[in-house]
């Protein structure tokens, strides 16, 4: 599966891109990371160019649940972009604890998963799935 990973637009951190990448690669998936500071417009030009099977969200500042919403809502109002498969995890707020109203909306706004810091193996399971469905149709 070709992913296309970035970090969100006001996120200047990079260990979790490259990890993530190092991960996603380990599981066989081939991978663009965009780095960070991506903004939605950035993101919707590089899904285009790059034509990924899913975008790779990941936020470490804990303004991930705002940065994100912004980014899925770019991708859905793109006729070009309105279908692809977007999740995203880490640092989604600051209150230090998952709040489940920013779930809700991030997954209202396009999202395919949301998944909590440092969740692998929910990611890893998430990509499994995809994996089955692309191969059982």
């Amino acid at each position: 599966m070709k992913i296309l990973l970035s970090g969100t637009a006001s996120d200047s951190h990079t260990w979790n891109l490259v990890y993530l990448g190092l991960f996603l690669e380990e599981l066989g998936h081939e991978v663009t990371n965009l780095g960070p500071c991506v903004t939605p417009e950035l993101l919707v030009a590089s899904c285009r160019r790059h034509s990924p099977d899913l975008v790779v969200l990941s936020s470490v500042n804990g303004h991930g649940y705002r940065d994100g919403l912004a980014a899925v809502e770019r991708l859905r109002a793109e006729p070009a972009t309105a279908a692809l498969p977007v999740v995203i995890g880490g640092k989604l707020g600051v209150a230090g604890c998952r709040q489940e109203a920013d779930v809700t909306a991030l997954l209202r706004a396009g999202c395919d998963a949301v998944f909590g810091d440092g969740d692998l193996d929910a990611l890893r399971e998430f990509l499994a799935a995809r994996d089955r469905d692309r191969v059982a149709t």
